[in-house]
């Protein structure tokens, strides 16, 4: 009896899990066309599995007649709509680095000089517009993620999404209104990043005047619209998380995450009985980030695929269609014809046009389109940069679409330990479009061990000369050994002592005119006024000394400089590719004090290469010399310890101290191999030597042998707070270990 009843009920299972071979036969004999409908819902980087589940529908001969999909359903879906093939994803998904790509982690070329010197001092930036702390629309403007979309959809030239190789629709959700909007033509890469921008992650996507973010808020399994479509045969894919129990909520987010996912697992539950063939794969121990485990994904996609392979393959008999999917050529260059630019009120013309670097009727590599919007990201005067190509005989016309950020003000924020300045905590207060259009005033405030400040004001104006002007002080104290005390004053030792305290304060003040070869080499010249003061504490101990300090140097200073810079690094801290060239020439007279006219000429150059996998090399020389014959200890050439923001002539030396070597002129060699064994995790090796003395240049002793040297073995992360890193150094000429550690950005 029980088992008469299963066997009534099963082809009710049958319809709700399997596909309805009955209805299947109808449509067959019927003579009819039978159209199949693919819908791919969202789910982050577990969305990955749709190109899985891909490889399987194609490997059962089925051909797909309308794709909808949202979010990440929308964007694998829309590439295949537009004629890419599952090898082709698959290739640019497991090539793509998704984390750089979502955190609009800008690669530091496409940075302006001034651009890098802010993306490698603060850790946290928030907008201060009207005085009011803000937090940003998304982590990520998108911008990375929509030069990607757009590079690989620029062979698609019709707006109509039908017109598609596959017809295609994705969702969105307009946060205004909280209605769902079911896209269907415009721009297809600016569709996609609005269907995938997920709320916190990705700021909101703007598309008609309307402010759209992730389809899947609303809609995120769009199974009735392409039923709706004229579909007979709708395979669904679901990517979405199913519930989770107590052990894996225990954080705010996971409980977020849980609560917000209500409804749209009870909406997939109802929405998955209206699909012909349902396909679930297993990811459930992925989130919506996982993308470092694509590859298992992508199996799970295809191992869910399989277990339906004898429904797909039902369905493309009674298709009696065969598939055709010719791959396309991806593009890696255009030809560009004229440049508009639409949607910049503020910015004029040449100067987004000098920051794009893109000449007109020319021929463009996409890697320096991607490098030129980024160019004009890396400014944050622009919330989004999209772009579009119209046919132009040979050419296409490349149209500018710009959205301008309306934050001006922000307040940004660092963290440092060395052994130099100790904890240093910084404040800074930016503000755009002070005065002028393209002016930034900004504020640093260093509180801590040692109080600091910097402030500066710039004028950009492009390719044409830029001014700015400049303020610091800085200070810091530190105990060093007496022999500089004798090197640099001259003083005799009647108390035998090891180490006394040294206070350094300078306060330097600058203008200055720049203006740029490209956005890697720069060259100016300006005007300085400088006053230093190094004192010690007084260990004479005679009754008629009235002075609490030993001065070491007391000047007030004024210079003009001319400076030289190139670079090319890919990064600061931890390069592994480019080259560095940093040249400057200051010229002092006896504007302020009584001293004889003199110069101060400094030079550094590096290069990196890679060598192996993971392994990189770096090379670098530096120097330094003073004319004339003026004694000023406060500009000599100071080499010792490491971690700290150098500023004067100090200079980082690995195996000795903080300036234990000292001169009017210095020269040194670095060698370097950085073994980056773990994503951001670098053993560094290093080998540095010098020769420090006065006048060394007349004396020939600076081609040498090297009468100092040191050593060194560290571990370097690159984290959220900046570079953190721990050296152990040693000196055969000392024979001394020294242990130095770096936390944060230097400022």
């Amino acid at each position: 009896m029980k088992l008469n009843f299963l066997l009534l009920l099963f082809p009710v299972f049958v319809w709700s899990q399997n596909l309805d071979l009955n209805r299947l036969d109808s449509l067959q004999q019927s003579g009819k066309d039978i159209k199949v409908g693919l819908v791919l819902s969202g789910g982050g980087a577990k969305g990955l599995a749709h190109i899985g589940v891909l490889k399987i529908i194609e490997d059962a001969g089925i051909k797909i007649d309308y794709i909808g999909g949202t979010s990440m359903g929308a964007i694998i879906g829309g590439l295949y709509a537009s004629g890419y093939t599952t090898k082709q994803l698959d290739s640019i998904f497991k090539k793509t680095d998704f984390g750089t790509l979502i955190q609009d982690d800008l690669p530091r070329e496409s940075k302006s000089f001034n651009e890098r010197k802010d993306s490698e001092r603060y850790v946290v930036k928030l907008p201060f517009d009207n005085f009011k702390i803000r937090f940003p629309s998304g982590l990520s403007k998108g911008q990375n993620v929509y030069n990607l979309y757009a590079q690989l959809l620029s062979h698609v030239k019709d707006k109509d999404f039908s017109q598609l190789p596959i017809p295609f629709l994705c969702v969105a959700t307009n946060i205004e209104t909280g209605k769902e909007i079911i896209i269907e033509s415009g721009d297809l890469a600016t569709s996609l990043s609005a269907s995938g921008a997920i709320p916190t992650l990705f700021s909101p996507v703007y598309i008609d005047d309307m402010m759209l973010t992730d389809g899947g808020v609303l809609n995120n399994f769009p199974v009735d619209e392409v039923r709706a479509k004229g579909m007979d045969i709708i395979i669904g894919v679901d990517v979405q998380d199913d519930l989770r129990e107590r052990e894996n909520l225990k954080s705010g987010f996971e409980i977020l995450a849980q609560v917000n996912n209500f409804r749209t697992i009870r909406a997939a539950e109802e929405k998955s009985q209206k699909t012909d063939i349902y396909i679930k794969p297993d990811i459930k121990n992925f989130t919506v980030l996982s993308f470092d485990q694509g590859d298992k994904i992508i199996d799970n996609g295809q191992i869910a695929a399989k277990e339906k392979f004898e429904s797909l393959r039902k369905v493309a008999e009674a298709q009696d269609r065969k598939m055709n999917r010719p791959s396309i050529k991806v593009k890696d260059s255009i030809s560009i014809g004229n440049i508009s630019i639409i949607g910049s009120e503020t910015f004029p013309r040449n100067y987004i046009r000098g920051k794009l670097k893109i000449g007109s009727f020319e021929k463009t590599s996409f890697e320096e389109l991607n490098a030129g919007l980024n160019n004009l990201s890396a400014t944050g005067s622009f919330q989004k940069i999209n772009y579009s190509l119209t046919k132009n005989g040979n050419y296409q016309d490349l149209t500018l679409d710009i959205y301008e950020s309306d934050q001006n003000t922000q307040l940004k924020f660092g963290i440092h330990y060395d052994q130099l300045y100790k904890t240093s905590f910084l404040a800074n207060l930016t503000q755009k479009s002070l005065f002028f259009t393209n002016d930034v005033a900004s504020l640093d405030l260093i509180i801590g061990d040692n109080l600091r400040y910097n402030f500066n004001y710039y004028i950009d104006k492009g390719r044409y000369w830029s001014i700015g002007i400049s303020s610091r002080f800085n200070q810091f104290e530190d105990d060093v050994n007496f022999e500089f005390i004798q090197q640099n004053v001259g003083t005799q030792n009647p108390l035998n002592l090891n180490q006394v305290r040294l206070k350094n304060d300078d306060f330097t003040n600058q203008i200055f005119a720049e203006t740029f070869l490209n956005k890697d080499f720069k060259f100016g010249i300006g005007a300085e006024y400088k006053f230093l003061e190094a004192t010690t504490e007084t260990f004479i101990e005679d009754p008629e000394v009235n002075e609490a300090e030993t001065i070491i140097e007391k000047s007030n200073l004024f210079s003009t400089f001319g400076y030289l810079r190139i670079d090319t690094l890919n990064d600061k801290f931890y390069p592994s590719s480019g080259y560095f060239f940093s040249g400057q020439l200051n010229i002092y007279f006896p504007f302020f004090d009584d001293y004889s006219e003199f110069a101060i000429a400094k030079g550094e150059v590096g290069f990196a290469q890679p060598i192996f996998d993971k392994v990189s090399g770096y090379i670098g020389s530096e120097l330094g010399f003073r004319t004339g014959t003026e004694e000023l200890a406060g500009l000599n050439f100071f080499l010792g310890g490491f971690g700290n923001q150098t500023i004067n002539n100090f200079r980082h030396f690995l195996g000795y101290d903080f300036f234990t070597l000292s001169a009017n002129s210095y020269i040194k060699g670095i060698l370097q191999v950085d073994y980056n064994f773990y994503k951001k995790n670098h053993l560094i090796f290093t080998a540095n030597y010098a020769n420090v003395e006065d006048d060394l240049l007349s004396s020939g002793n600076w081609l040498s042998l090297p009468d100092f040297s040191g050593y060194g073995i560290g571990f370097g992360s690159q984290t959220i707070l900046g570079p953190i890193d721990l050296k152990y150094s040693y000196s055969p000429e000392t024979n001394d270990s020294i242990w130095y550690i770096s936390i944060g950005y230097w400022f």
